[in-house]
């Protein structure tokens, strides 16, 4: 997880709380084997692309 994305993400999603909390969820569902909403590199861990779908507002 990078800095530079979670503090874009946390523009988008102000409470510190909910934003963890919907980047836990959209992780699961990632690491269950939902397709990601935003393009991701093969080496981009599962939270870094959940903090891309939430600054492309894919998720809120």
């Amino acid at each position: 997880m990078t800095t530079q994305l979670l503090q874009e993400a946390s523009q988008i999603i102000p409470n510190p709380q909910l934003l963890i909390n919907v980047i836990s969820k959209r992780v699961r569902q990632l690491g269950l084997g939902h397709r990601p909403m935003v393009e991701a590199g093969p080496r981009a861990s599962l939270t870094d692309i959940a903090l891309k779908e939430i600054i492309a507002g894919k998720l809120t």
